[in-house]
């Protein structure tokens, strides 16, 4: 996916979570990225607007595991979020921890999916968390995380 791409992910996860300024800026401190309003300012711009700054996969991932330390709480034994996010981000890992992070269940995906006007068996959704290689995994499409993240907008009166 394009870095640029990654811009919209982060705007639309702080639309559809309904995430202010603050609020941010506390995720990445909570996995050790300390990041000033002018850069959060700038990550959410788009690419034709001055000031511009390419979100990055170690920056998602930065805000991604804050956000599951805000929702879930920090993991027993876990050291602190000093260091970069040790998986590459592709969609389903961006998903499975958007999953984790919002405590969702099979039924809650399936429903966010359907109001992201995207339709999945249990089995279709079940291979998205798969391990890449497992001969049922299924590779998480733009489209399709872009459709989930709509969803839970929706779902959370965006």
């Amino acid at each position: 996916m394009a870095i640029t791409a990654r811009n919209n992910i982060l705007r639309s996860i702080r639309n559809a979570l309904n995430l202010d300024d603050a609020t941010m800026i506390h995720i990445f401190g909570l996995a050790g990225r300390t990041v000033a309003q002018s850069t959060l300012t700038a990550l959410q711009t788009t690419e034709d607007e001055d000031g511009h700054i390419p979100c990055t996969d170690p920056v998602l991932g930065f805000f991604l595991d804050g956000l599951i330390i805000n929702k879930r709480g920090a993991r027993e034994g876990a050291p602190a979020g000093d260091s970069a996010p040790s998986t590459a981000l592709t969609n389903n890992v961006i998903l499975k921890k958007l999953r984790i992070a919002l405590d969702l269940k099979e039924d809650d995906m399936l429903a966010i999916l359907k109001l992201g006007g995207i339709e999945l068996s249990k089995h279709e959704l079940s291979a998205l968390f798969r391990k890449q290689g497992h001969k049922h995994y299924k590779e998480c499409s733009d489209r399709f995380l872009m459709g989930f993240l709509a969803g839970l907008g929706l779902r959370n009166g965006e």
